[in-house]
């Protein structure tokens, strides 16, 4: 880039005093029909999007890198730059050109990021694109996150690490505005700090004071106390700092963002960022979407339905009454049968939600007013099905619903039954709603029938058979006459262009007819852009409510889903109890029984204060995992308010799922398999209650043999003795199974499978008591592990298993041997202590002998010498 501003031309210094501005954002700059980057955005874009650079002129002697795409398209390329993490601001011409002296006066009228985005053709209609920020104050953090297509607005204090790192992982937002400072990035996990889309912002955004006046003076309030973060200085900060970011991106006052909700994270069960990856409840472990939780239920009428869903999905409740609410609702639905009905209407709507931003936005399309007048003209239909039902749920549901006649009608009679994409096209107000916008209409109408009129009175005249009236953008309305008939050309026609073989004209006439047509167009044209905005501001009057239905609207989408998700899946009512507890009869995993080919064997599963941790072995493929997981699964569902896959469910109170199921090598932060299997058990440990739900699975195979069991049988024995939660423990640890014998809140309960012929059966069916064996062998046969490497394997494996029968033997005479030895040295005739400890020993097999005898054969021992 040239050193000196004078080096450059009057529109380049222009360019340059802008990007000045927007040093991090791509900067499309208006010129003509397209937008232009240069120099190093020239650079950046050619490469990101595939089109080609060149160069404009000269700065300093050399030539300028621009790239450019044209601006009538540019929703296509803004999408693929924000998919791949880029900001784009967008300059457009704001100044009048036969006014300006020296470049058309430009601004920077919207910067458009991944965590800001209204446009329809930027954001995927069934997922929420969230902004959120994270603060600092005593000690506490804060976390605001606002959905800027919606106006959904959300706030939370927050006291550790954990905390904040599983509400991140739940919300997964696509921007995340941290302030530039130090101490706040010294206080945040590795997993905040290496996600994308992470954004560094002025500190003194978030400062309290400044804060607290940007949030009241928005929503017109006195303080915050309605809104519950008064006494919160981190969440009013992280709050106020969100808000300044999208209205500063959005170069808007963002009227549409009318509350702010402060929540608790105590009300909900809660889940940590590991337990999310691992339910894969609307993300698999892959990252895509299919085959998880979400994509199972998912099946409802509108968007903003569907994203309401994955909502509830990943914030379900604890609240019992709210819970019961919706789950009424849904029974209702059923008893009624008229979901399909239901569903039908709400597909009318469309969505609504973020139709109703844009409108807020000044932004909406004339698609968006047509789709809206549809959805308000769908609703008394809707209100008469719900009429017929008697649920509390579902008749509050109607009432926030309600019907908006007036503006339905103003619609239909505005807008026309096919508008254009945008309203500078012209065309999108229907005739007859406004009488001079027609009348002005009419004249360009007329021209037609003028122009037929004019071009055949002036062959008759010229004698000139071929002579052609005609109109383009570029000379206008003109005579067309070939020259061979130039000779023919009257003295009062002007040549206004010359062809090839054709001259073209103007005459008094039709100069006259061409000023008052153009006239028209443009005042035809501005009269309609004027009706367009009166027809937003008068739709801005009801924003509020319109807001509420809409948001109404999605929550009946999502218990109408339900309803018909419960019918075709099988699903049945859980019943929510205040007992400690957990009983599901025939529990299935909705997502393994959808994939699978075979039939899904359900298991029971069953918790009380004598079956509080559950020691679960059996074969690798044996279907711990899936028992474990599909578990959590019906837990999460019937606390979101849905029907269970399961015969019967009834459930106590849980405040937490926590899984510890599978791991991989955290290599960025230079973790092992095994060090991130025991962060994330030290989690369970530190944070697991009596209320918990808790999966873990093979805890301790990352280490030694020694070690792993040492670990394991430690974990379970806290589990059991201290947290005394519920728990599923898989293990392939047998010794463990001892620890039923130990603990009377532990049993034991396994996987079962059965061996013919060296093949091996998965019953999938969990039964009481331990396994037999773990058939890992048979497991690598069916992996297609070679013969040759199985039967070399058998061979180690008996030859192992007489070691150690072996060695238990020569540690038995190895202490007899010892024994005599201390008498043959000490004593001239044999203790009598000795020889009873001696017998006592010959007595002992330690491969009968469980962990509890051993150690009661240990007292014994001791008593001998004491005695």
């Amino acid at each position: 880039m040239a050193e000196k501003s004078t080096q450059h031309t009057p529109m380049m210094q222009q360019y340059l005093a802008i990007k000045a501005e927007h040093p991090s954002h791509l900067l499309f700059y208006r010129m003509g029909d397209f937008y232009e980057l240069f120099y190093d955005d020239a650079k950046k874009a050619a490469e990101l999007l595939d089109i080609t650079l060149t160069a404009r002129g000269k700065s300093g002697g050399q030539p300028i890198p621009m790239a450019g795409i044209p601006h009538h398209s540019a929703d296509g390329y803004l999408a693929k730059l924000v998919k791949l993490g880029e900001s784009v601001a967008i300059c457009e011409q704001v100044g009048d050109p036969n006014n300006s002296k020296g470049p058309v006066e430009r601004k920077v009228v919207r910067v458009i990021t991944p965590g800001t985005l209204v446009e329809e053709a930027l954001l995927e209609d069934r997922s929420e694109n969230l902004l959120a920020a994270i603060t600092q104050a005593n000690d506490l953090f804060g976390l605001a996150y606002l959905d800027v297509a919606s106006g959904r607005f959300e706030a939370t204090q927050l006291e550790n690490q954990t905390q904040l790192s599983a509400e991140i992982e739940r919300l997964k937002p696509s921007e995340l505005l941290l302030p530039d400072d130090d101490l706040l990035r010294e206080a945040l996990p590795e997993l905040i700090l290496n996600r994308a889309g992470l954004v560094r912002y002025p500190a003194w955004h978030f400062e309290v004071k400044s804060s607290k006046k940007r949030l009241t003076e928005h929503f017109g309030t006195q303080d915050l106390v309605a809104f519950g973060c008064d006494t919160k200085p981190a969440v009013t900060a992280a709050a106020g700092g969100i808000l300044h970011y999208a209205k500063t991106m959005l170069q808007n006052g963002l009227d549409h963002i009318q509350s702010l909700n402060t929540y608790q994270t105590d009300d909900t069960l809660v889940l940590d960022a590991i337990s999310r990856r691992n339910l894969e409840i609307d993300t698999n472990l892959s990252g895509g979407t299919h085959n998880t939780l979400a994509a199972i239920l998912d099946h409802t009428a509108t968007a903003m339905g569907s994203r309401l869903l994955k909502r509830w999905l990943n914030q379900p409740l604890r609240n019992q009454e709210i819970i019961n609410g919706r789950l009424d609702a849904i029974e209702e639905i059923i008893s009624l049968q008229d979901d399909e009905l239901l569903r039908q209407s709400l597909k009318q709507i469309g969505d609504m939600e973020r139709i109703l931003s844009r409108v807020a936005l000044y932004s909406a399309r004339p698609r968006d007013l047509l789709q809206l007048g549809r959805a308000l003209n769908s609703l008394p239909d809707l209100q008469t099905l719900l009429a017929s039902h008697q649920v509390e749920k579902l008749q509050k549901l109607a009432e926030k619903i309600a019907t908006y006649p007036e503006l339905a009608e103003l619609l239909d009679r505005a807008i026309t039954d096919n508008p254009p994409m945008l309203i500078r096209d012209g065309g999108v107000i229907a005739e007859g709603y406004d009488a001079e916008l027609d009348e002005l209409r009419n004249l360009k109408n007329e021209a037609g029938d003028f122009l037929l009129q004019l071009e055949q009175r002036e062959r008759e005249r010229t004698g000139i058979n071929t002579l052609k009236v005609g109109y383009n953008r570029v000379h206008g309305y003109y005579i067309e006459i070939s020259k061979v008939h130039s000779e023919q050309v009257p003295a009062e026609y002007v040549r206004r262009q010359t062809l090839k073989a054709q001259e073209r004209y103007i005459i008094p006439e039709l100069k006259t007819f061409e000023d008052k047509i153009l006239s028209a167009g443009e005042k035809s044209l501005t009269r309609e852009k004027w009706l367009y905005q009166q027809l937003l501001e008068n739709l801005n009057g009801s924003l509020s409510a319109l807001q509420s239905s809409a948001g109404a609207l999605s929550e009946l989408d999502v218990l109408v889903n339900l309803a018909t998700q419960a019918m075709a899946l099988n699903l049945t009512r859980p019943v929510l109890t205040e007992e400690p507890g957990l009983s599901i009869s025939k529990g299935r995993h909705l997502t393994v029984e959808a994939v699978s080919s075979e039939p899904f064997i359900p298991n029971d599963t069953y918790f009380d204060e004598q079956r509080q941790l559950q020691i679960i072995t059996g074969p690798n493929m044996g279907g711990k995992s899936t028992y474990m997981r599909q578990t959590a699964l019906i837990t999460l569902m019937a606390f979101m308010g849905s029907f269970v896959p399961a015969d019967s469910a009834q459930i106590g109170p849980i405040d937490r799922i926590f899984t510890r199921i599978g791991a991989s090598d955290d290599l960025t932060s230079g973790r092992s398999t095994f060090m991130v299997e025991m962060t994330e058990t030290a989690n369970i440990l530190h944070h697991a209650s009596e209320q918990s739900l808790i999966l873990m699975d093979e805890v301790g195979r990352g280490t030694s043999t020694f070690d792993g069991l040492a670990l394991a049988w430690a974990i379970a024995e806290h589990m059991a003795n201290n947290i005394r939660g519920f728990c599923l423990f898989a293990t392939h640890y047998f010794e463990l199974t001892t620890l039923a014998e130990q603990f009377n809140n532990t049993v034991n309960v396994h996987l079962d499978a059965i061996e013919h012929q060296d093949k091996i059966v998965f019953l999938h069916q969990v039964q009481e008591g331990p396994a037999s064996q773990s058939y890992g062998l048979q497991v690598a046969a069916l992996a297609g592990v070679p013969q040759k490497v199985i039967q070399s394997a058998k061979r180690h494996l008996a030859n192992l298993e007489n070691q150690t029968i072996q060695t238990a033997q020569d540690d038995r005479s190895g202490a007899a041997d010892t024994i005599q030895q201390f008498d043959m040295f000490g004593h001239s005739e044999p203790d009598p202590k000795l020889e009873a400890l001696r017998e006592a020993l010959d007595e002992i097999d330690p491969n009968d002998m469980t962990p509890r005898m051993a150690l009661d054969a240990l007292y014994q021992l001791k008593a001998i010498l004491k005695d």
